[in-house]
């Protein structure tokens, strides 16, 4: 690869612009041409996901598309964005025991204590080990630098937490995998603005946004033929890359002097980082609050998450995740909008106009009932 980057330096072509458009069409076909596979397979072994209390659909639908996306990013990343693989060495590592314990999980369904050794596992890899972790609060609470020991921990929780948010909102078609995109095209656009330095990460998140589009193409599909979920093997690992690249984030921002390295300073990076994450940082947040007030365990399956309230006002699949990733897009839209304002403030606006948007459903709802009432 470095000397087909040579060849193309002297025939004049950019490189960074080559490696976006052929990392975007590799990740893409290679997610399009892998899934019907993996549907054929799932269909004549009986790999499905069966409905359960927490489903939101009737019928049996297989749930293995996350091999597809893990394979189609495995190889696109490494191609086109091998230079986080030499920087972070573990951060390959740690998605391939992702993908062992999410295939493992869709198909026999694992222990939740052994999913959560797991995570602990891949999260201690990266963040020990590639010495991706949260440095800094950038005076959030009038905390600035973290302890090392103290950011390993912290950054480990954070890491648990968002690969777990994630797979929460994987509940309706479109949802998890339109927000992935969403989230990663954010990042993108963030990183390309941020400067050569940080090109990998554009390449990294154009290869995740092609192999979740051409996810989407069958898990939006209307043929049941067709149909796929990502399962738990594509949540978490999208959650976990998610919060990767977030993490990539906050550290752009710190205010610290590197050798050969421009620097960027952002006093509201982590709240921008959170709003960008908004939607699984709500959802699981009100969930868990939901079942501690009702006496219940946190682990509990329920109805609680916002794409259930939408489905209760009978909305289809589709228009619930849009009418979803649209409010949350417009809670960004405010972060960025506000975010030279003081941190610890922008902090609890993002986070009271994501907690609105949890409870809106529920007034619509309320609404719609009275008026029926009335009549």
């Amino acid at each position: 690869m470095k000397n087909f980057e040579l060849f193309l330096t002297q025939s004049g072509i950019p490189i960074f612009y080559f490696k976006i458009g052929l990392g975007f069409l590799f990740s893409f076909l290679i997610t399009f041409f892998s899934v019907p596979t993996i549907i054929k397979i799932s269909r004549r072994k009986n790999l499905m996901d069966e409905p359960g209390v927490r489903s939101s659909h009737l019928r049996k639908i297989p749930n293995l598309g996350g091999i597809a996306i893990f394979y189609s990013i495995g190889i696109s990343a490494s191609i086109f964005a091998y230079e986080l693989f030499d920087l972070y060495k573990f951060l390959f590592a740690s998605m391939v025991i992702l993908l062992y314990i999410g295939v493992m999980d869709d198909i026999v369904v694992m222990r939740a204590y052994k999913k959560l050794v797991a995570q602990i596992v891949v999260s201690a890899l990266i963040v020990i080990g590639s010495d991706i972790r949260i440095r800094s609060l950038f005076g959030i609470l009038g905390i600035y630098e973290l302890k090392y020991f103290v950011s390993v921990i912290f950054s480990i929780v954070t890491f648990i937490i968002l690969i777990n948010a994630f797979n929460l909102i994987d509940g309706i078609d479109g949802l998890a995998g339109g927000y992935s995109v969403i989230c990663s095209v954010l990042f993108g656009i963030s990183y390309y603005r941020l400067g050569a330095y940080n090109y990998p990460l554009v390449v990294l998140s154009v290869v995740v946004i092609g192999a979740v589009l051409a996810f989407l193409y069958y898990n939006l599909s209307n043929y049941r033929t067709n149909k796929i979920f990502m399962g738990d093997t594509g949540s978490m690992l999208l959650g976990f890359l998610l919060a990767f690249t977030s993490i990539c984030f906050i550290d752009v921002f710190i205010d610290r002097e590197i050798p050969g390295i421009p620097r960027y300073h952002l006093q509201s990076a982590p709240v921008m980082a959170v709003a960008i994450l908004i939607l699984p940082i709500v959802d699981t947040l009100n969930v868990i609050i939901i079942r501690l007030a009702n006496k219940k365990s946190p682990f509990d399956a329920d109805k609680n998450h916002i794409h259930h309230k939408l489905l209760k006002l009978n909305l289809t699949h589709r228009r619930s995740s849009f009418y979803i990733i649209l409010y949350y897009l417009f809670v960004v839209t405010i972060a960025y909008y506000f975010r030279h304002i003081n941190i610890n403030l922008l902090l609890v606006v993002v986070l009271l106009v994501g907690f609105l948007g949890a409870y809106i459903p529920d007034f619509i709802y309320v609404m719609k009932n009275n008026k029926n009432t009335n009549h």
